[in-house]
């Protein structure tokens, strides 16, 4: 089908979901007809033309992000793109993850193939002892956003990392061996973070990333 052919057919979809009664505004209409057309230039381009990796454009910390949030959506079983894609068809935020449609968009994401992802290490996303992050204080205390206690970010050295595994535990096989990360602040203060992949992974980040918004 043609450019042309394409934006007619998703024209014709759109109205039909006015019609049912759930129509879409136009930045959920924009969203869809970019990522649709940029899906449709990505496979035209197979032959080598847009070889290049998207993942090339990220910088360190973000490109760490983004490898990790992959690794944990699809430790869900979940697909990592539908799951960004919907937050902002839903005008959600992303978290950690809100750099690449404030800085990239869904033409940049669409872009974004299995085959590129792989070219990067696995260990590229993995903390070692000397990093510096920073942590979320909603690690130790109640966080509200319209709160007393509202969300701060503290610098810290990893001064540690180990794994836990317990097969006895009811959760999911990729949660049964946690990895405990030990943090040392400015202070001299440790701290140990249990399941920093698993289910911490948004209560810290690589010094230095902001998050958007």
């Amino acid at each position: 089908m043609s450019q042309v052919e394409i934006e007619a057919a998703l024209q014709a979809a759109f109205r039909q979901c006015a019609a049912t009664g759930r129509p879409l505004d136009a930045q959920q209409q924009q969203t869809i007809l970019a990522v649709v057309l940029a899906s449709v230039e990505s496979s035209s381009s197979t032959n080598g033309v847009n070889s290049s990796n998207p993942l090339d454009d990220l910088s360190v910390e973000q490109r760490q992000i983004l490898l990790q949030f992959v690794q944990e959506q699809e430790s869900l079983g979940q697909d990592w793109k539908i799951q960004l894609l919907d937050d902002w068809l839903q005008g959600q935020e992303s978290g950690a993850m809100q750099f690449v449609r404030d800085l990239y968009g869904p033409q940049w994401l669409e872009r974004v193939q299995p085959m590129h992802l792989t070219q990067y290490a696995e260990d590229a996303v993995l903390l070692k002892v000397g990093d510096r992050i920073e942590v979320s204080n909603s690690l130790w205390e109640w966080v509200q956003d319209d709160g007393p206690c509202s969300r701060e970010w503290i610098s810290c050295t990893v001064v540690g990392m180990s794994k836990t595994c317990d097969g006895t535990l009811t959760l999911p096989a990729s949660y049964q061996c946690p990895t405990n990360c030990t943090i040392r602040f400015d202070n001299g203060t440790e701290y140990e973070i249990q399941g920093m992949y698993e289910w911490n992974r948004y209560n810290w980040r690589w010094q230095g990333l902001k998050e958007a918004g």
